[in-house]
């Protein structure tokens, strides 16, 4: 993995002419705040995303980051075919740009079982999967799934140490894998297994940490591997631990699909607990200047309705203006920043940033507005922040 800067430093002007790479040219016609997108940035980060993986069908995206039709055919058109995604929505987003293989990420409860048998019959080219990590809910899916023509795929979802969902290595866990196996109704299409609170940019501390939380996993799946027959393909990993997936992938001979999700656009928080990866900013939010209520405050357009604010401050890393400023209050539609000295903006004034957290932040803006060759050309809809669309 290549070490870079992480956000591009505001470049030295010399002239008027000079224009930064983020700056938009017609900015006056795009109201503040607003997400934009670089679709040459997003192709080069998918292109990446398959040279870091070996492989497209290495590869299964999470989508939950962009939530766009457009985005989805970019990577399709990069030969990947496998996507991941984290409601209903996200996969009939994603189902209708064209992708043939979606696996639902979260075990069906409630009236989700029922949607996600209208999802099927909606798509029927497109095969999708689910996650389940319990016996109780698996019966639940078997009983909705009896006498259909065709089986539902399931991966069995197991927990490697972030206790958020999934079930343990061990009785339990093979146990739901023989009744998936022996099912009729359902078929067992692989483990998933999510390692998010894996997270610091040393590698080697990484690695040691991947090594012990999988530690139990790979013991279990060696006689799982053993009792079943059948050697079970593993989706895995977030954006940190991608790589070190792939590296066991190739050492133990196991066929392993990486959901990383954020390279796709990149932001200002993954650097501070990954190690260092080749992509390059590609979302950015714009906000304007719209008080001056001291001289070394300044108030802008970018409240909690705009950009992700579950992530302590700084939650943006600005582009064109100082870094240090202090956050005095940030509100639903206001944020005040106040600096050590006098800070020479007018009101109106454009600023561009890099937020901490894009994924959250994308779903926040019904549109991203595309920027080729320093102007807004078009607009992409970011369809699957609604969380029903047809199904």
């Amino acid at each position: 993995m290549n070490s870079k800067h992480w956000i591009e430093p505001i470049p030295d002007r010399h002239s008027a002419s000079q224009q930064a790479w983020y700056e938009v040219t017609n900015v006056d016609e795009i109201a503040s705040p607003a997400l934009l997108l670089y679709p040459k940035r997003v192709e080069a980060n998918v292109k990446r995303m398959v040279a870091s993986a070996g492989s497209p069908d290495r590869l299964r995206p999470h989508v939950k980051t962009h939530k766009m039709s457009e985005v989805v055919r970019l990577k399709l058109a990069a030969g990947v075919t496998k996507f991941k995604a984290a409601t209903i929505a996200e996969a009939e987003m994603t189902a209708e740009a064209g992708a043939r293989d979606i696996l639902l990420a979260v075990q069906p409860v409630g009236p989700t079982v029922k949607r996600l048998t209208r999802l099927v019959e909606s798509f029927p080219s497109c095969k999708f999967a689910c996650l389940v990590d319990n016996m109780e809910t698996l019966h639940e899916m078997t009983d909705d799934w009896n006498g259909r023509r065709s089986r539902l795929p399931v991966w069995l979802d197991v927990n490697v140490g972030m206790n958020r969902t999934g079930v343990v290595p061990g009785l339990a866990a093979t146990e739901i894998a023989q009744s998936l196996l022996a099912s009729e109704s359902l078929e067992l299409a692989g483990l998933h297994v999510y390692d998010g609170h894996l997270h610091v940019t040393d590698v080697q501390e990484l690695k040691a940490m991947f090594d012990a939380s999988l530690s139990p996993f790979w013991e279990w799946y060696t006689s799982l591997d053993s009792e079943l027959g059948v050697q079970l393909t593993i989706a895995a990993g977030g954006t940190p631990t991608s790589a070190l997936w792939q590296d066991v992938s190739l050492q133990r001979g196991v066929a392993v699909e990486t959901g990383a999700g954020t390279t796709v656009f990149w932001d200002s928080g993954q650097p501070t607990f990954s190690p260092p990866m080749d992509y390059e900013t590609a979302a950015l939010i714009m906000a304007r200047v719209i008080s001056r209520p001291t001289p070394t405050s300044v108030c802008l357009d970018l409240g909690h309705k705009a950009v992700a604010s579950e992530m302590r401050w700084p939650r943006v890393a600005w582009l064109n203006l100082r870094n240090d400023g202090e956050l005095v209050t940030h509100n639903e539609e206001h944020l005040v920043l106040n600096f050590d000295r006098s800070i020479d903006l007018k009101c109106g004034a454009v600023i561009y940033g890099v937020p901490t957290h894009i994924c959250p932040t994308v779903a926040l803006h019904q549109h991203a507005h595309c920027v080729q060759e320093g102007r807004v050309t078009t607009r992409w809809k970011v369809a699957a922040r609604d969380r029903e669309l047809n199904c």
